[in-house]
């Protein structure tokens, strides 16, 4: 198969699954919107599970460019930026049928070790960027010299990874999880945080 050929299914898996989701999406649909036949997506990708493995990686590469490609002048802004690219609600941010089919998917991961591994990726590079900037950010004199980076790094990822996950379970608006994970910014991480205060 080109590398065309390629990209085209498995930009028609994206379409498939935010239509059917993951659970009921078959081969079927996936060649419906490929405009392939399913036995072409089977000799390629054998079955659904090594396809999606395949799909895993084609979503992380794409993701790793977004993370990457934020910057900003100083360190507080290239934060600023990360959680806006990570958190706010537009194109070509992934919608709310395809997140919820990403949730379907990470449910399998405790079953699904090719599953853990590569969704585990998503979350060092996010983490790795964040730990990278707060770092940074500490240097500079921008943010408190209390703050741990990993620490803070951790806590960031654990927050956007909940802030989804309440996003698509609750149908909340990811605009308030964003503004709270923002102004827990604000207050814990700022080099001028008067000294004593709660953290």
């Amino acid at each position: 198969m080109d590398d065309d050929t390629a990209t085209e299914i498995l930009e028609a898996t994206y379409r498939a699954l935010c239509q059917h989701g993951y659970a009921a999406l078959t081969v079927k649909d996936i060649a419906v919107e490929a405009d392939q036949s399913k036995a072409l997506i089977h000799y390629y990708y054998d079955s659904k599970e090594n396809l999606f493995r395949e799909f895993l990686d084609f979503l992380y590469e794409r993701y790793t460019a977004r993370i990457l490609a934020v910057n900003g002048r100083t360190p507080r802004q290239a934060l600023d930026s990360l959680l806006d690219t990570v958190l706010t609600e537009r194109r070509p941010t992934p919608g709310a049928n395809f997140r919820t089919a990403l949730l379907e998917i990470k449910a399998q991961a405790p079953y699904n070790d090719a599953f853990r591994t590569q969704l585990a990726k998503f979350d060092t590079v996010l983490f790795d960027r964040l730990r990278e900037i707060i770092s940074a950010g500490i240097e500079t004199g921008e943010f408190d010299s209390a703050v741990e980076p990993a620490v803070a790094a951790q806590f960031l990822v654990t927050a956007i990874t909940g802030a989804h996950a309440r996003h698509v379970a609750t149908d909340r608006s990811i605009d308030q999880f964003s503004e709270a994970i923002t102004r827990y910014v604000e207050t814990h991480f700022r080099a001028e945080t008067p000294a004593g205060a709660t953290r």
